[in-house]
């Protein structure tokens, strides 16, 4: 294990996911100029006791699909509009990054070349073991997948040791919880159990890559940013999805 000021930190390389909706704050904003300094904190402070970080951040609190508040867009055009949101989210939290002291590159999925560079196994790989965070926008860069299937790519490609992915809600439940009183929080799942169950913490595209590629999620709440810390000590803040 690798020697944290926190503790004992578990894991060399994460992929880190970060819900758009959890980033936007509690006051209604697009982002949250506070939270996302908070959240750079944390990482720029893992970095600092050896710690390598993919970023890949959703787009929830700006986009949600060709269908939202009453749109009736082409899916494919609106999964486009999902991508672009995410290079919005992923500038901003470059921005932060950078600010805190961490060198950061932003790599999309597809070619956006006046404001990031493309997408690269190689470059990320270097780039990450140079001591450099890297923000993966865009997903896998087509339509009809979701931010979770491209963060499981991505730790497959970057050899991730864990995919961390921070919600707005602290594990997998059998049911919505923030609908359902009762909802019942699991501690630990397979991916066949994900599959058979059919629970939305995961799609079934993500859930068969990260099956067939052995991944472990950690499913935590990004509500307090200290728990990315907690993640990377090997904490078990939410539910673990594995095989």
């Amino acid at each position: 294990m690798l020697k944290s000021k926190c503790g004992q930190v578990s894991y060399k390389r994460v992929l880190l996911k970060l819900s758009g909706e959890a980033l936007s704050g509690q006051d209604g904003k697009i982002l949250s100029g506070d939270f996302l300094e908070r959240v750079s904190a944390e990482i720029k402070k893992c970095s600092d006791n050896g710690v390598q970080f993919a970023i890949v951040i959703g787009a929830g609190n700006i986009w949600r699909g060709a269908r939202q508040n009453g749109l009736n867009i082409d899916r494919v055009r609106g999964d486009h509009m999902g991508m672009l949101a995410t290079v919005i989210n992923s500038l901003a939290m470059q921005d932060y990054l950078i600010k805190a002291g961490l060198k950061t590159r932003v790599m999309s999925a597809f070619e956006i070349s006046q404001v990031c560079e493309p997408y690269s196994q190689y470059k990320a790989i270097d780039a990450l073991d140079n001591g450099e965070a890297v923000i993966i926008p865009c997903g896998v860069g087509y339509p009809f997948f979701s931010t979770d299937t491209g963060m499981i790519l991505r730790a497959a490609e970057l050899k991730c040791d864990i995919v961390l992915s921070a919600k707005n809600v602290d594990g997998v439940y059998d049911k919505d919880p923030h609908i359902f009183p009762d909802a019942a929080k699991y501690e630990r799942l397979t991916y066949e159990e994900v599959l058979r169950k059919d629970l939305k913490a995961l799609d079934a595209t993500a859930s068969a890559i990260g099956k067939e590629n052995n991944i472990k999620i950690l499913v935590f709440a990004l509500e307090d940013p200290f728990n990315i810390t907690r993640a990377v000590s090997g904490e078990n803040i939410g539910t673990i999805v594995s095989n």
